[in-house]
């Protein structure tokens, strides 16, 4: 039923965004795009994913085996799941399939995919920062909104570097949130502490990730650019550090399907002074693209990891007989 209101609320956010908009300038927007940008920029998904696949390999403690292969074939498959479960939590999935293949156990794989998740949203927040310094833009909404990415910023990179605000942090989180939730809530403390205890025995190793993960998203963020231009549309480039992760933020709001429509609104309020609509929803769609391709090239190793672990549990289930 969740799934089902998260399509309704995209496709009514949608509709109501090609309702107002010039729909045939939308089409033109297209017709009129330079296809070698296209290319260029959709063809970043393929090293993207490559890097990220590499970053999961470094991941994995020394003594355990994680191949190239099998690692892009797991970033593929978390790419399908988090077309249909919010806020991206289709790379907690990631865990599962490592334990359930014997590459690590669950406490730890979640632990590694944890920390991953974490490097990621706070090199986005990162970017978010540092183009929001220089965006030149006497608007309350984008004060708070510089406000409260910083604020978020400085919260994660405390629950990443200090124990003891991460045990406050819990505290009061478990004061706020219902009962029903305080079990989760103990087992993702559990795997936070042993994030921090794996992660900041190397410090080497531990810069080494953050940093990929920060290169990794100046990517990201730099095909958002690269769509611009394939649009024939202009942005400065750190400007579009700026709004580009807000509107991927608005993306990870868990109430629409993969973020579609959010997102999409979000690109054509921020982007307003830059250009117009029909070629924001444009950018819109685009940027669906970097979701949606992966997720193709990703469904036929998500059938392999489930009908493996189908298996794996029915040799358990028949050992256990």
């Amino acid at each position: 039923m969740k799934r089902l209101l998260s399509i309704i609320v995209s496709f009514t956010i949608l509709g109501i965004i090609y309702w107002k908009i010039d729909f045939p300038q939308l089409i033109q927007v297209f017709q009129n795009s330079n296809i070698l940008w296209i290319i260029i920029s959709l063809g970043m998904v393929i090293p993207l994913t490559m890097l990220t696949a590499w970053r999961l390999q470094q991941l994995i403690p020394i003594g355990k085996r994680l191949g190239f292969f099998e690692a892009n074939r797991l970033i593929l498959a978390a790419s399908v799941l988090n077309m249909i479960l919010p806020s991206k939590m289709g790379d907690i999935a990631k865990a599962y399939f490592m334990k359930e293949r014997g590459h690590l156990s669950g406490s730890l794989s979640l632990s590694l995919v944890i920390f991953e998740k974490a490097c990621d949203l706070l090199s986005l927040l990162l970017w978010c920062v540092f183009g929001l310094i220089f965006y030149s833009q006497n608007n309350w909404l984008f004060w708070v909104m510089t406000a409260s990415v910083t604020l978020g910023l400085i919260t994660g990179v405390l629950l990443l570097a200090s124990r003891q605000f991460t045990e406050l942090f819990f505290d009061i989180i478990r004061l706020i949130l219902p009962k029903k939730i305080h079990p989760k809530l103990e087992n993702l403390r559990s795997s936070w502490r042993q994030m921090h205890n794996y992660f900041w025995r190397d410090k080497v190793h531990l810069i080494r990730i953050a940093t990929t993960s920060i290169f990794i998203w100046f990517l990201h963020l730099l095909q958002i650019w690269f769509f611009i231009l394939a649009l024939n549309a202009w942005t400065p480039f750190l400007t579009n550090l700026a709004l580009s992760p807000l509107a991927i933020l608005a993306g990870l709001l868990p109430l629409t399907f993969a973020g579609i429509g959010t997102r999409d609104a979000a690109l054509i309020v921020f982007y307003q002074p830059y250009f117009s609509a029909p070629t924001a929803a444009a950018l819109g769609l685009l940027c669906t693209s970097r979701y949606f391709l992966p997720a193709i090239a990703g469904l036929p190793f998500l059938g392999q990891y489930l009908t493996t672990i189908q298996t794996v549990q029915a040799n358990k289930k028949f050992l256990r007989f």
